[in-house]
């Protein structure tokens, strides 16, 4: 296992960066079943452990939706750098206003490219949405927020990512953790 932490293209407060080399120390190297996470999140555990099958689940369909592209190949690393280039100068030139136009769009459209754009763009990286399912934090108030060395460093995360998971068997569900835990098996390794 490689000791460089990779780190996932969906920011978040309360990310476990700082945990996995810890959990890496404590798992066994080798397990029959699944890894589980019912609570995946951004991912970064499951993503740097790179088991070999893992079902990750999480009640919030916009992460769901973001990995699941990643897999289907509907987000690739080309495609990510070629929109943030292009919402990254709408925002360079137009400011918050732009934010809050992506953001809007994102609620009323759910593309998963809004979701990383407005993840990486919001206040502190948080994630956050109010009792009619709408993304509500406001704007980081960084226009030049999507500078070239940025952009790259999302573009090379979103690689690193999806080679893992193209090289492994990952599945995304968006369901509870009751149900998740309910369809494991003795020789699954459960991680929450």
């Amino acid at each position: 296992m490689s000791t460089k932490i990779g780190i996932p293209p969906i920011k978040s407060q309360g990310i476990k960066t700082k945990l996995v080399p810890w959990i890496k120390g404590i798992i066994p190297n080798h397990f029959e079943g699944a890894w589980i996470e019912p609570f995946m999140g951004t991912g970064v555990v499951a993503f740097n452990i790179a088991p070999q099958r893992a079902i990750l689940c999480d009640t919030n369909p916009h992460l769901v939706n973001f990995y699941s592209s990643i897999t289907s190949g509907e987000i690739t690393p080309e495609i990510v750098k070629e929109y943030l280039t292009h919402e990254g100068k709408l925002l360079l030139s137009k400011g918050e206003e732009h934010y809050y136009f992506v953001r809007e769009r994102f609620n009323s459209e759910h593309s998963p490219l809004d979701f990383l754009f407005i993840n990486r763009a919001g206040f502190n990286g948080m994630i956050r949405f109010n009792r009619n399912g709408n993304f509500n934090i406001p704007f980081c108030r960084k226009s030049q927020r999507f500078a070239p060395a940025y952009i790259t460093k999302i573009v090379n995360q979103v690689a690193w990512t999806s080679k893992m998971m193209k090289a492994k068997e990952f599945t995304f569900k968006l369901q509870d953790f009751n149900k998740t835990i309910a369809e494991t098996s003795s020789s699954d390794l459960i991680y929450c």
